[in-house]
């Protein structure tokens, strides 16, 4: 199978006949063997019923319908553990992205041996204020901390190489950092194309500048995963004997600078009323509960089971 299209969805009851429209116009123009994956996240509204009659009239779509809305990291996840086609094209139901642009997305990475292509919408049609700008500055801060150059983290449409997609681990909000979580499991060859950026034609955003905010701290957690998440004790640990050695040394200085004077008969006090004792004392703590911490991550890693992160109440054409 050449190409699985993967539509994660909330409520676009509106948009979805267009699209589909669309996309088999795509698939049947350039003769391509495919597969439409539609994963209704919980949506409230007509969207499984449309979808449902989609897979009626054609075999080639299939259906996942949660049974509240989990997130689309989420519906991404239940939609690469199913895709058989070579190539794996995400989109987003909205309108905003182009099935015109999947041909060519597809022939970077069949030709050009690109492991995944990630759409910039360099023309945006959103609030400058709203969305432009806190875009174009978290998509900085994720170039620098990640190391993967890309322009646009947060764009929907994007192609895969279907080894990616099996090889990856999408939970939490992580559908943005996609591309890094490729890196870091050794998938090198990631570029970048620019698509064309459709003003919304129905219905409105589903996403706030809460969506910045999250963006950001997980940009931090994939960060101290991608370095530090299999070995946290390699952190926490030798932060922690670090700590712990200094405020011990410091202790023992301050003891036997003690015993010093009292065995020359020099005037001394308490130790207790030395602050640096108390300081000593604290560093020691927070060493040892450090190291803890690295050690109980190792534990955690070591006996973790994978829990189902979302519930499937429906599936057709499976």
């Amino acid at each position: 199978m050449n190409l699985s299209i993967l539509i994660p969805l909330l409520n676009e009851e509106e948009s979805l006949q267009e699209l589909y429209t669309w996309i088999i116009k795509v698939m049947q123009s350039n003769n391509y063997s495919y597969e439409i994956i539609f994963v209704d996240d919980g949506s409230t509204d007509d969207s499984w019923n449309i979808i449902e009659s989609f897979s009626n009239e054609n075999p080639n779509v299939k259906g996942i319908r949660f049974m509240k809305n989990f997130g689309k990291s989420q519906a991404l996840h239940a939609g690469f553990a199913k895709a058989k086609g070579d190539v794996i094209i995400t989109m987003d139901a909205d309108l905003q992205d182009s099935p015109d642009e999947i041909p060519e997305l597809y022939e970077m990475i069949t030709k050009e041996r690109f492991d995944l292509v990630s759409g910039w919408k360099k023309k945006r049609y959103d609030s400058v204020v709203a969305k432009n700008l806190p875009s174009k500055l978290f998509n900085w801060a994720a170039r620098k901390t990640s190391g993967v150059e890309l322009n646009d983290f947060n764009c929907g449409l994007k192609a895969y190489k279907n080894a990616v997609v099996k090889n990856i681990e999408v939970s939490g909000e992580m559908h943005r950092y996609i591309p890094v979580l490729a890196k870091n499991a050794g998938f090198g060859k990631i570029g970048e194309k620019v698509v064309i950026h459709q003003a919304r034609k129905y219905g409105e955003t589903k996403f706030g500048m809460e969506r910045f905010i999250n963006g950001f701290l997980d940009l931090i957690t994939i960060w101290f995963l991608s370095r530090f998440g299999k070995r946290p004790m390699h952190l926490f640990g030798a932060i922690g004997s670090l700590m712990f050695i200094i405020g011990f040394l410091l202790a023992g200085y301050i003891g036997i600078s003690k015993l010093y004077h009292m065995y020359t008969g020099m005037r001394y006090s308490l130790v207790t009323n030395n602050p640096w004792f108390f300081i000593a004392l604290t560093t020691m703590i927070l060493g040892t509960q450090l190291f803890l911490a690295g050690f109980l991550g190792e534990i955690i890693l070591r006996t973790k089971n994978n829990e189902e992160r979302y519930k499937v109440s429906r599936e057709v054409n499976f």
